[in-house]
């Protein structure tokens, strides 16, 4: 493999291949749960780069590990402990290539991070409307891999219904231009679907044009204290009758995911947890002005609390106020990080479903692991929950993780399944769920994916071992 390194060294130049130790931010995954140990690190600076990067490893038999800013939580964009896979690294790859006003879009290198493609768009008066806790350090490339969701999804969708083309460099290093800006073209397969969220292992996404959208002209945050599951279901569809699109988002939050914010941030100022089991963020995007804005979502809050929806509200009355209640959203993850390892679930299940889940997976839980600490959390407005399990106050959290972790996974899939939902929201299956994935994925579906897969990287050499097991 020595001659490979060299190879690549002469590809990307001598600086942009790292090996040694100096991998360590590249092969650690961002929970700490796994340091992997890679043959080397790539870093192309073009797309020409990374199609002779990937033409040199499929010659030489070397598994690629595509990666951005490593921020995910599936141990889909770190190397494995073998040693012998390459990571190609793309955030080198950083420029907006191209904003076309007209067209509203906006195209850019897959190593862009997504806070600076939302101050380019707001910069040209537009709004790029991803957004995700880890929006200061994740990138496009990845976002798209892994089909991230975030916050506005409600009203924007996730990232592929944000994407209108892409650039990608195939398994054995062809390069499929497709950044077309078009909202239509039916000439055939849907190329772009197919590679948005294959988690790099069908190919490498090296650019992409996503959409814009116009600014609105107010936005205005609401923070309420509800008391159960289902009034936050309730008030969801309250806001969605009085709203309409002009909702944007809907955060559920439980007592214990913001007393770990309060525990570990006591600078954050965190409204209403103390007494209540559940509070809602909700935010509203008005196409007039600030004073219809807050009057809509006064007339929203009013009802809601005449018909004991939710028990007390706040309403930011600036922009650092929603900026501050945003972040306590944000440091939920962060507060269980530092609380310690935890059992981390992405689910997805219908909206009228949730309440029932939530009740039942609770006592179940209880059930099995007296003391277990349930953190819940997420995106109620798109049915996507984090339904977090932290160890029990004062317990060995990498004990209880080794011990408990399958029969935890156990309990809240089956519980998932059962309601109609699925077992990966918007993090992806990566490595952490790809043994288990045969056991809730339609057979069909995971034959159809291992055939697509056998078509497009017949060697299995891109980022193999994740999402689908060889």
């Amino acid at each position: 493999m020595n001659s490979l390194i060299e190879t690549l060294k002469h590809i990307v130049g001598p600086t942009h291949v790292l090996t040694g130790e100096c991998l360590t931010a590249y092969e650690r995954d961002w929970r700490g749960r796994e340091h992997g140990r890679a043959l080397c690190v790539v870093r192309p600076g073009t797309t020409a780069e990374v199609s002779a990067v990937v033409k040199v490893c499929a010659a030489a038999g070397a598994a690629m590990v595509p990666q951005g800013g490593n921020t995910g939580l599936v141990m889909g964009s770190t190397p494995d402990t073998s040693g012998r896979e390459v990571v190609i690294n793309l955030q080198r790859m950083n420029k907006v290539r191209h904003v076309d006003p007209a067209n509203a879009t906006l195209t850019a290198d897959a190593g862009c991070i997504l806070q600076h493609l939302q101050q380019t768009a707001d910069e040209a008066g537009f709004l790029f409307a991803l957004s995700l806790a880890s929006e200061g350090s994740c990138t496009l490339g990845g976002n798209l891999a892994s089909n991230a969701g975030g916050t506005q999804v409600l009203r924007y969708g996730n990232t592929r219904d944000l994407c209108l083309g892409l650039e990608v460099v195939t398994a054995q290093g062809h390069v499929w231009q497709g950044l077309s800006g078009l909202r239509k073209d039916n000439t055939g397969y849907d190329l772009r679907h197919l590679f948005i969220g294959s988690e790099g292992t069908l190919g490498i996404i090296t650019a992409a044009t996503m959409k814009l959208f116009p600014k609105p002209a107010a936005q205005r945050t609401a923070w309420a204290a509800v008391p159960s599951v289902q009034a936050a279901v309730d008030l969801l569809g309250m806001a969605q009758q009085q709203l309409g699109a002009g909702l944007t988002g809907f955060e559920m939050m439980s007592h214990m995911a913001l007393g770990l914010v309060a525990r570990h941030f006591p600078s954050l100022q965190v409204p209403l947890w103390q007494d209540a089991p559940y509070c809602v963020l909700l935010e509203l995007s008005d196409t007039e002005s600030e004073a219809h804005a807050e009057q809509r979502l006064e007339q929203l809050l009013s009802a809601a609390l005449e018909k004991n929806v939710a028990g007390d509200v706040v309403i930011a009355q600036s922009l650092a106020q929603s900026r501050e209640l945003w972040q306590v959203r944000e440091s939920i993850s962060s507060a269980q990080a530092a609380e310690g390892l935890n059992i981390k679930h992405d689910i997805s299940l219908p909206v009228s479903a949730i309440a029932a889940f939530v009740k039942q997976t609770d006592a179940a839980l209880a059930q099995a692991l007296p003391g277990i600490r349930v953190v819940n959390f997420g995106h109620l407005g798109d049915g996507n929950l984090h339904y977090n399990i932290q160890c029990p106050e004062g317990a060995d959290a990498a004990h209880f993780l080794k011990t408990h972790e399958p029969a935890v996974n156990d309990v809240v899939y089956d519980a998932v399944i059962s309601f109609g939902g699925s077992v990966s929201a918007e993090h992806g299956i990566g490595r952490l769920k790809a043994a288990s994935l045969p056991n809730y994925k339609d057979p069909v579906a995971l034959l159809l994916m291992h055939s697509i897969k056998q078509a497009l990287d017949p060697q299995n050499l891109m980022n193999p071992g994740r999402v689908l097991m060889h």
